[in-house]
Order: structure tokens, then C-alpha cells, then sequence
């Protein structure tokens, strides 16, 4: 039987005030359910996150680096079945781990990125199907993350993403432009002060976390397109750097909410993840129309 005192507790908390909040602001049938304001309110915290990384893996040409961290978030999950670990542990874990991986990689060797990033890419793919291949049942288990499934988001989820929406957001607000001019030229970003080793570390680890998250929502198979299309689409609406983030956060938002609805409606029954994609996909070539009704080239 239910305490009393936990259940009033919990009946006040924010997350129940903040359900009850989409359920009037979005008065569909399916959004009524709680496991689909769960999804929302995951999926909100998460997409505005995707976005900003995303300007900035658009900008960097980073997105090989967001394929091998997806990826070894596999590694991560089949490890952590194997040593009987919490895959909300084993995979974080082991995606930031490969993230300064490649990183410390970059920095001490005269090959080029992609190279790094492919050796890495490689060998967290190798490891985890070697992993894999000594359980067959294993591989039932991970299938699960081949193609995300937001609507199964807990409760600690939501809370850890939330941490994480915090810790970014003070990142991207005071490290936004410094990142910027890292990309531009990290040579001439030190020589005025900038300190590039840390912030590329403090980026990668950040990018790892939210590369995690987006495997638990859209699977390993879309986690690159949630991060580079809304990004896409904003360098194509916007004239400037700034623009291009508010735009990001503007397309991965509304993609996030359409198509979770989307997803939800009995004529349509289609994964979720995949829905939020098209969504952005649909923004990408709405947005490359505008570029070029501006006469200028799709970027």
C-alpha cells in the first residue's frame, strides 16, 4: 500500500505540476497519458540540448566524432550486462571515456581527425560485437538501442537530463563564442588566451552525456541526425552565429513536439524517434527553400 506522506510528497513535486501542465497546453487524447507527457518533457530537455552541441558539431564537422560515441554506447550497454552494471552507468560512462579518447588522440598525434576518429570508431564497434558474440540472447537485449524508444523514459532520466540541461546551458552561455573561435582557428584561440585543451575536453565530455541521452530517445541509428539537422536547417535561416543557435533550438523544439504527437495518432503509429527526424527533416528542406529564394547556396 501506498505512504500517504510519499504520495502527497510526490503529488506536489515539480514533475507531476509540470505533466499536468502539457496536458492542458496539448488537449490530445494521447497526451493525457503520463508516459507520453514523460516523453515530451524528455524530449524537450533533450532536444534544445542536441542543438546547441549540434551548431557547433555543424561548425566543427564533427559529426564522425558523435558516430563513434553513439556507437560506443553499445560497447558501453554490453559491457555493463556483463559486469552486471546499470546501463545508465556502463554507457555514459564508457561514451565519455571514448570522447576524450579521441580527444587526448587529436592532440598529441600529426594524423589527421577523421583518421583518429575512425581508428576509435573501429575498435568500439570491433570490442562490442565481440562482447555480443560470446551471448547470443545478449543480442536481444541491445536491440533496444539500435532504434531508442523515448516513451519508456523514467523518472531518473528526466532528472538527470535536467542536471544536465543546467550544467550545458552555463556552458554553452559562457563558452559559446570561445568555442566558436576555437573552430575558426585554435592556434590563434590560445595565443589570446583561450584555454583550448579545456575546453575541447569539458565539449566532448558534454557531447558524450548528451549523445547518450539522444541513443536512449532516438536510437544509435538517428543520434547524428538529431544533433545535425535542426543545425542544418538553422545555417540555413540565419546570417549569423547567434541566429544559428536560436534557430537550432526553434526547429529541434518543434520537431520534438509535432512529432512525438505525430507518432501518437492511431493513422500514423510510427516510432517516435524516427517522427522527430522527419519533423526536422521537413524544417532542413523548408529551409534550404528560403536559402535559396535568398539566392543563397544550401550550406
Amino acid at each position: 500500500m501506498t505512504d500517504p506522506a510519499s504520495a502527497n510528497e510526490a503529488a506536489h513535486g515539480l514533475l507531476p505540476f509540470i505533466y499536468d501542465i502539457i496536458a492542458k497546453a496539448l488537449p490530445f487524447d494521447c497526451m493525457q497519458m503520463t508516459f507520453m507527457q514523460q516523453a515530451l518533457l524528455g524530449l524537450i530537455l533533450l532536444a534544445p540540448m542536441a542543438a546547441a552541441m549540434g551548431v557547433q558539431v555543424v561548425n566543427f564537422r564533427m559529426a564522425f566524432f558523435t558516430d563513434a560515441i553513439s556507437h560506443s554506447t553499445f560497447t558501453g550497454v554490453a559491457l555493463g550486462l556483463i559486469f552486471a552494471i546499470d546501463p545508465h552507468w556502463s554507457m555514459p560512462a564508457f561514451g565519455v571515456l571514448v570522447g576524450l579518447g579521441i580527444i587526448a588522440s587529436q592532440r598529441r598525434s600529426t594524423l589527421s581527425s577523421d583518421t583518429i576518429i575512425g581508428v576509435f570508431f573501429s575498435a568500439v564497434v570491433a570490442f562490442g560485437l565481440a562482447v555480443v558474440s560470446r551471448d547470443r540472447g545478449m543480442a536481444r537485449d541491445l536491440q533496444s538501442f539500435l532504434y531508442g524508444d523515448i516513451l519508456t523514459i523514467s523518472e531518473f532520466d528526466i532528472k538527470a537530463m535536467m542536471v544536465l540541461f543546467l550544467v550545458l546551458a552555463a556552458f554553452q552561455a559562457y563558452g559559446y563564442n570561445r568555442l566558436l573561435y576555437i573552430g575558426l582557428h585554435p592556434i590563434l584561440a590560445e595565443t589570446h588566451r583561450v584555454r583550448v585543451a579545456v575546453y575541447q575536453y569539458l565539449y566532448a565530455t558534454l557531447l558524450a552525456l548528451v549523445v547518450v541521452f539522444s541513443v536512449w530517445a532516438v536510437g544509435v541509428l538517428l543520434v547524428t541526425a538529431m544533433l545535425i539537422v535542426p543545425a542544418a536547417a538553422a545555417r540555413n535561416f540565419s546570417r549569423s552565429a547567434g541566429g544559428m543557435l536560436w534557430w537550432a533550438l526553434l526547429v529541434s523544439v518543434t520537431s520534438a513536439v509535432i512529432g512525438l504527437v505525430l507518432s501518437a495518432q492511431e493513422w500514423a503509429r510510427t516510432a517516435t524517434g524516427a517522427t522527430v527526424i522527419l519533423v526536422a527533416f521537413v524544417w532542413f528542406v523548408f529551409s534550404a527553400v528560403v536559402a535559396s529564394i535568398r539566392g543563397e547556396r544550401v550550406r
